[in-house]
């Protein structure tokens, strides 16, 4: 590890998550456009990007980036279910610190259709039939409710609980101006719209969206030759995928608890850091029992105890981290191609103390989870310079 570069970002851009008219080329480009004006770079200096989206063509990347310059770079593309911005910008990382490029651009973006992933992913369209047919929850709902009543049955966890996670996750959303709903509810609201699969409430789930964002990874030589006051360390990163064993742990294997454990691990070991050193975390709450199994997986406690966080107040402003203080997928919203890249940004600004009303105080290390089902957990650590 000692010989592999080191990675840095050093500009990030993101469009409004929201249902829009605006054209997913449009979008890529103001994405990628505010990454390098944060960046204080041109599209030239770029030597290669990694493009993440699940609905369009092949070269959907190549297209957008078109608009703002061609090259002759490689433009790579890249799909891996809900993890495919977070994936995009773990190749990125890869290429500065494997010494290919130095400075690269990774890029998320995405124009959804109405209704659940099975609508949204190819080869789900079976899913989506006994979907429709048997008149059933969507798919993904099903899988983190099942797993979200395991947790019950495992260690007495209360559907408040879960509950409280959306509370939390829509009022920080007041405070972000890019997020798709910018309102907060109460208890009583959240557990009284509409049920979508036990314990999932309508105010539980994450809706539907449109948007980009992006992020420039250079290298520390790079950065030792054109310094940047903002910019911020990828301390360390990891990609992981199922194993066997996870799904023998039931419904909470199924969604993911394996990767999660295994991808943190590899980050805390490489990067020195663990939650203790953490302020601020942005993580997958794609449904509010996500959040609570993903507190378990990262080590923010152990597994079973994810309730008493919620209940001491440890993951919002003046607990131990602010989880999700951009509003989580909840309520920013969960364009997928661009979810992770999101991530990425809210984090950088909050490192560099940019993140405006919904600053978390002193940052000095930020952690990021975004999940992809079937399976992909990337997890990143990120450290002030």
């Amino acid at each position: 590890m000692a010989n592999f570069a080191k990675a840095y970002v050093i500009g990030v851009g993101m469009t409004d998550f929201k249902r829009c008219d605006t054209e997913i080329k449009e979008l890529a480009q103001s994405a990628a456009r505010g990454a390098l004006d944060d960046a204080g770079v041109d599209y030239g200096a770029i030597e290669q990007a990694w493009c993440g989206y699940i609905n369009g063509m092949s070269t959907l990347g190549q297209q957008s980036l078109y608009g703002i310059g061609m090259t002759g770079i490689p433009v790579f593309n890249v799909h891996n279910n809900c993890s495919t911005g977070s994936t995009a910008l773990y190749m990125a990382y890869n290429a500065v610190r494997s010494g290919m490029s130095d400075c690269v651009l990774a890029l998320g973006f995405e124009k959804m259709q109405k209704g659940p992933l099975e609508s949204q992913l190819p080869g789900l369209e079976k899913i989506k039939e006994d979907t429709e047919k048997e008149k059933k929850a969507p798919i993904a709902a099903r899988m983190f409710g099942d797993a979200g009543r395991d947790h019950m049955e495992k260690y007495g966890t209360k559907p408040e609980t879960f509950a409280q996670i959306a509370v939390k996750n829509h009022l920080h959303s007041v405070n972000n101006p890019r997020s798709q709903y910018q309102e907060a509810c109460s208890l009583d609201e959240v557990l009284q719209s509409r049920m979508i699969h036990s314990p999932i409430t309508l105010l539980q789930a994450c809706p539907t969206s449109d948007g980009a964002a992006a992020a420039v990874v250079v290298s520390g030589e790079w950065l030792r030759k054109n310094p940047h006051p903002g910019a911020v360390e990828i301390a360390a990163m990891a990609l992981t995928t199922d194993m066997r064993d996870d799904f023998g742990r039931g419904p909470i294997g199924m969604v993911g608890m394996g990767m999660c454990e295994r991808a943190a691990r590899q980050v805390y070991e490489a990067s020195g850091l663990g939650p203790e050193d953490v302020q601020v975390v942005e993580l997958h709450d794609c449904f509010s029992p996500a959040e609570l199994i993903a507190y378990e997986g990262l080590g923010l406690c152990a597994e079973g105890e994810g309730e008493k966080l919620v209940a001491d107040g440890a993951t919002t402003y003046g607990g131990q981290w602010v989880v999700n203080p951009s509003g989580g997928l909840l309520s920013k919203g969960h364009p997928i191609g661009a979810t992770g890249l999101a991530q990425c940004a809210e984090l950088v600004w909050q490192v560099r103390g940019q993140a405006g009303k919904r600053q978390v105080d002193n940052v000095s290390a930020a952690l990021q989870h975004n999940l992809g089902l079937g399976g992909a957990c990337v997890v990143a650590m990120y450290r002030r310079v």
